[in-house]
């Protein structure tokens, strides 16, 4: 991924998302993960250090989806954006999962989400997954999470 400035994006993705930083490369590139993996996100600055976000109507990632293990760990997360003062972009309860959206340092969208069990996932009468978007209940999240 890449991002104006390294340490700023650290920051975001190890102190506030809670991710591992697995190996740095200098003051260029680093890569993070989530429970001992070697790396899950690569950052780096090669082509893009002091850049700016792309402008909006270009090309590139809506967001990237992080997917937490269970809804405490969710919950978890969410206090951590809170006390960074990170503002949400919204939360939305998909029926199969329950989602958070929010902007990283550079502008990237950030999903940050856990998938409810499989057997509690709505089901037409056919049997096919049904979702949706709704508001999610954050208070909820927070209090039961």
């Amino acid at each position: 991924m890449k991002v104006a400035d390294l340490d700023r994006a650290l920051a975001f993705y190890v102190g506030v998302l809670g991710f591992e930083l697995t190996t740095r490369y200098g003051p260029g590139a680093a890569f993070v993960s989530a429970g001992g993996y070697h790396h899950h996100i690569g950052l780096n600055t090669w082509e893009s250090a002091g850049g700016r976000p792309p402008a909006p109507g270009t090309t590139g990632l809506y967001h990237v989806a992080i997917r937490y293990p269970s809804r405490a760990t969710l919950a978890d997360g969410l206090r951590r954006v809170i006390v960074a003062g990170i503002a949400l972009d919204g939360a939305a309860d998909h029926g199969v999962s329950e989602a958070l959206y929010l902007r990283d340092p550079d502008d990237n969208g950030i999903e940050l989400y856990w998938d409810r069990p499989r057997d509690a996932w709505p089901r037409a009468a056919d049997g096919g997954v049904v979702m949706y978007t709704r508001p999610l209940d954050v208070g909820g999240l927070l209090r039961d999470g």
